[in-house]
């Protein structure tokens, strides 16, 4: 009778690779020398990718390190809570509260044009005073770890999207900071605001920005957007916000 130790490396490789990752590297890993050595092959992670789609053709050279490669893939979503109003203000600090307040309107409301993505259906509309909202990311509770922070440096992606009503000029802001544990700024993007002048194409816009080879020590990341109309109309005249993103991982997927 064969043992499971018996077995040749590469029949162990996609036996173990059916397993989870958390079993992998707390459970598996701790049974033998031969266990530890499979499950730090890179082919056993190479394989899981293959397993669960995150291979794709051309990413060997790209690819450093597999086993981390496939702890980002598994991991990788949008931290961004309620991105696109569906739960209300659920998830959201509302900062800044101004005019008439923030105020949820559906798709593609008053003067307004449909998102590209038929999946969004409402948006997060300013009023004549300033209105801006945040979210707080912990890293940590999000599944990155201190260790792969600091010492991968994994790309982070923000997007936004914005656009005004036709009939009022408007103003967009945004601001993503990179905290450390003591909420200190290790890295920052706040572009210029955008003013968009009365009578425009109500075009929806995205803006996009990667962190990149940034400090160790990274923590949270805090989110803030919002802005106002330029010409204090009472109601919900200001620029329009929804498919708020934040992601972290490869580039690739």
């Amino acid at each position: 009778m064969t043992a499971i130790c018996d077995l040749p490396e590469d029949v162990l490789v996609e036996l173990l690779s059916l397993l989870p990752a958390p079993e992998l590297v707390c459970a598996c890993r701790l049974v033998c020398r031969q266990w530890r050595y499979v499950v730090d092959l890179t082919t056993l992670w190479k394989r899981k990718c293959q397993r669960e789609g995150f291979y794709v053709p051309n990413l060997d050279r790209s690819v450093s390190d597999w086993k981390i490669f496939y702890m980002l893939c598994s991991l990788k979503r949008n931290l961004i809570k309620n991105p696109s109003a569906e739960e209300n203000f659920q998830h959201w600090k509302l900062d800044t509260n101004d005019g008439d307040k923030w105020k949820i309107e559906n798709l593609p409301g008053p003067h307004g044009k449909g998102m590209p993505d038929p999946k969004v259906h409402k948006y997060f509309v300013t009023s004549y005073g300033p209105c801006f909202k945040s979210q707080l990311i912990t890293l940590q509770k999000e599944g990155y770890w201190n260790q792969l922070m600091d010492e991968k440096r994994p790309e982070i992606v923000v997007k936004d999207w914005y656009a005004a009503r036709f009939d009022c000029g408007c103003r967009y802001e945004l601001t993503v900071r990179l905290l450390s544990e003591d909420y200190l700024v290790l890295e920052e993007f706040h572009p210029e605001p955008v003013v968009i002048e009365q009578w425009n194409d109500a075009v929806w816009r995205e803006i996009s920005h990667t962190f990149q080879n940034y400090p160790a020590g990274v923590r949270y990341i805090w989110f803030q957007h919002g802005g106002q109309d330029t010409q204090y109309w009472a109601g919900w005249y200001g620029i329009r916000v929804t498919n708020s993103s934040i992601t972290i991982g490869p580039l690739t997927l």
